[in-house]
């Protein structure tokens, strides 16, 4: 009888946390967005909700390529100094005379560096988080190279438009963003690479055993997450219409803090492009209502370190969880 009683009390108990497990992130959103809003009225106007979208793209878009290796079972810390690459790539040939070429070509350095960090992996069967860490150190010092350690600067206004140009008042940065969630949602939610990736994810082995071409899925994801770096970087370089070496050091370790906030699993198997498009907009949200609320930036750190640390406990206690 004793047993009985305790599985009943225990009943309400799993469903609200199976509740908050899956939904959790939009309550977080709600809350913080209702708050900040009655506390001061500078934050819900047009204005400031299209700059909140501005701020989120850059780090957005890296999230979206990382929640694909993520999901995929993998990390990729070489997304910062992608970023720095694909910018510096742009604005050298970019001061050539070639504005549109520059954009694209570092695109493309984006996606040719995240496919060799993916075959590094995938056929020498090294740790991603690793690997990446040391193909950071050898992409970052390639951009240094490519610049000669100098900000190069672009005049051109055909250069800045991608960073700075508008269309119906929200910056194309924004567009680029919603668009590139948008196919990554379609490559996860409606391919069969997307069950794959999955797949591997959740256990890589038995995917194998099924007849999965591993090595060419996981090359595949980080291949994603470089080219989503390399959108990000020439936005970055077009925004300030300088490309430069030493830039995107720290945001690779926000685009994951976003992924990780957003509740796909940091195991693998497990998560979904809207909960990463939440994570990413409730920490600009934070940020952008505490800076609005004049609070030092070292209470900043602590809000979104607490934030992030809540939602890898939530993780583990999910997976720990019967």
């Amino acid at each position: 009888m004793p047993r009985v009683a305790s599985t009943d009390q225990q009943g309400p108990m799993q469903l609200a946390f199976g509740v908050l497990r899956e939904y959790g992130i939009i309550f977080a959103f709600l809350v913080v967005f209702v708050t900040l809003s009655l506390m001061t009225s500078a934050f819900f106007t047009t204005r400031n909700m299209l700059n909140v979208l501005d701020q989120s793209a850059q780090v957005g878009l890296v999230a979206l390529g990382a929640t694909v290796t993520i999901i995929g079972g993998g990390f990729d810390l070489s997304s910062g100094a992608i970023f720095a690459a694909a910018g510096a790539t742009a604005a050298l040939i970019a001061r050539q005379g070639y504005p549109a070429a520059g954009l694209a070509a570092g695109m493309l350095v984006g996606l040719i560096l995240g496919s060799i960090n993916g075959g590094l992996i995938s056929g020498l069967r090294i740790n991603s988080f690793v690997a990446t860490l040391a193909t950071a150190l050898v992409i970052r010092g390639f951009a240094f190279v490519l610049t000669g350690g100098l900000l190069i600067q672009i005049e051109d206004p055909g250069f800045a438009f991608l960073g700075r140009g508008r269309f119906l008042d929200a910056k194309i940065p924004v567009y680029f963003f919603f668009g590139f969630a948008l196919f990554v949602w379609f490559l996860l939610s409606r391919t069969t690479f997307g069950r794959y990736v999955y797949a591997i994810g959740g256990n890589e082995e038995a995917a194998r055993l099924s007849g999965v071409r591993t090595s060419l899925v996981r090359t595949t994801t980080f291949a994603i997450s470089g080219l989503s770096a390399g959108i990000a970087g020439v936005i970055g370089a077009s925004r300030i219409a300088t490309g430069q070496a030493n830039v995107g050091t720290a945001i690779t370790l926000s685009a994951i803090a976003a992924v990780v906030i957003g509740g796909t699993s940091i195991t693998g198997g497990e998560g979904a492009v809207w909960r990463t498009l939440f994570g990413v907009l409730l920490l600009q949200l934070i940020s952008n209502g505490l800076n609005i609320l004049n609070v030092p930036p070292f209470y900043q750190l602590i809000v979104q370190g607490s934030v992030i640390l809540f939602a890898v406990a939530l993780d583990a206690l999910r997976h720990r969880s019967p």
